[in-house]
């Protein structure tokens, strides 16, 4: 026997402070409720674990933001459910209108509810907003812009602008080389387009297109092209080249004189991010509901041919605004089929990032009595071990 070293105490002690160790934390998982406390528990599990908590918060705040997109459709739903039912009355006044029993003066008084009817449709294009933005004047439209090729110095202003474009455009140049129109003269105000031909893009992919390749129609200062893919560019002409006497609503003969140079772009709607992760962007396009869009702003039903025709673009405003409302009901079911998305992927994520980092508390309270009777039994046997070496007295005696 030994006096100057104790392997047994130090055995015993060595043993003791790993079970107490052990106690300590089984006692921190059981006060945190947490399996992973500091990195060193779990390295590779904590950063997986990390991330699945970052991307857990990202979708909840998806979720909020789908829920927003689905307030704005709402609120713009909403206005032109009234630019609706505005134009429906404005549809009853025309076909008033053009019964011949009317007299002018009868027509005159009819054409003044028109025109209100029109100043607060136009109202409501300009003052709909959702959290301080404009909804229905073209802020969340594509966006196109128009330059004119000229020598003149200083350069005038565009004879030709975008008005809309839709998302079937594919960004890029067009350049219209000449368009023109021929008036009506039975004093209905219809305009036919007589020639038109534009460039579609630049150099050896450059491609030549002319009235055959589109559907063109003209209302007012705008003309709509369209063709059988979807795509649909709009564009205002400047207005005292249709209408050389602004006292009047009877449109002239004409065309633009310079080529138009026409930049589309892919940006404008509305981005609404209803995902965790780069990309899950869902873009919002609300077309401006102006008086020229819907082709309504030199509505006359002061004569009987006029009140015909105004009926013909009352209806194709009413067109319009259902294809815009049909539109944004179609954005508003997917932003909801996103919210319950999000809301099943928020569920699952977090019961497995609750596996990777909760404790099973029954599990962990079976170890820690374990742990916790190890330790007093090692607190025993390193007392009994520290008494060995004074036993050696007893050979002294």
């Amino acid at each position: 026997m030994r006096i100057n070293y104790n392997v047994s105490a130090m055995l015993a002690n060595n043993t003791l402070t790993n079970s107490d160790n052990a106690l300590s934390k089984s006692i921190q998982r059981l006060s945190s409720g947490l399996k992973i406390n500091y990195a060193k528990d779990n390295p590779a599990g904590l950063a997986m674990a990390k991330r699945m908590n970052g991307q857990i918060a990202g979708t909840g705040i998806a979720k909020q933001n789908s829920n927003d997109g689905i307030s704005v459709i709402e609120t713009a739903d909403g206005a032109m459910s009234e630019i609706h039912d505005m134009l429906h009355r404005m549809t009853e006044l025309a076909t008033k209108a053009a019964n011949g029993v009317n007299t002018e003066d009868d027509r005159r008084i009819i054409q003044l509810e028109i025109d209100e009817l029109k100043k607060e449709v136009q109202r409501i294009s300009k003052a709909t907003q959702f959290n301080g933005q404009n909804l229905l004047d073209g802020t969340f439209d594509y966006k196109g812009y128009s330059s004119v090729q000229t020598t003149v110095t200083p350069v005038p202003a565009p004879e030709v602008r975008v008005s809309t474009i839709n998302s079937e455009v594919d960004p890029g140049k067009y350049s219209i080389t000449s368009l023109s129109w021929a008036a009506s003269t039975d004093g209905s105000g219809k305009i036919d387009v007589t020639a038109f031909t534009m460039t579609v893009g630049e150099g050896a992919n450059a491609v030549n297109k002319t009235m055959s390749d589109y559907n063109i129609s003209m209302v007012d200062n705008y003309v709509t092209l369209t063709d059988e893919t979807g795509f649909e560019m709009t564009l205002e002409i400047q207005e005292d080249l249709v209408f050389s006497d602004p006292t009047t609503n009877l449109p002239v003969s004409g065309s633009i004189g310079q080529t138009v140079d026409i930049t589309c772009t892919n940006i404008g709607p509305m981005r609404l991010q209803s995902g965790s992760n780069e990309g899950h962007i869902i873009a919002v396009e609300i077309p401006a509901l102006s008086l020229g869009n819907l082709g309504i702003s030199r509505l006359d039903v002061t004569t009987e041919q006029s009140a015909s025709y105004a009926i013909e673009r009352l209806k194709g405003a009413n067109q319009f605004v259902s294809s815009v409302r049909g539109k944004l009901g179609a954005y508003q079911n997917r932003l909801e089929s996103a919210v319950d998305n999000l809301g099943v992927v928020e569920e699952n994520m977090t019961s497995a990032y609750s596996r990777m980092m909760d404790v099973d508390m029954a599990e962990e309270m079976t170890a820690y009595s374990t742990h916790n009777v190890i330790v007093q039994a090692g607190t025993s046997v390193l007392a009994q071990a520290n008494e060995r070496p004074s036993m050696v007295l007893q050979l002294l005696q």
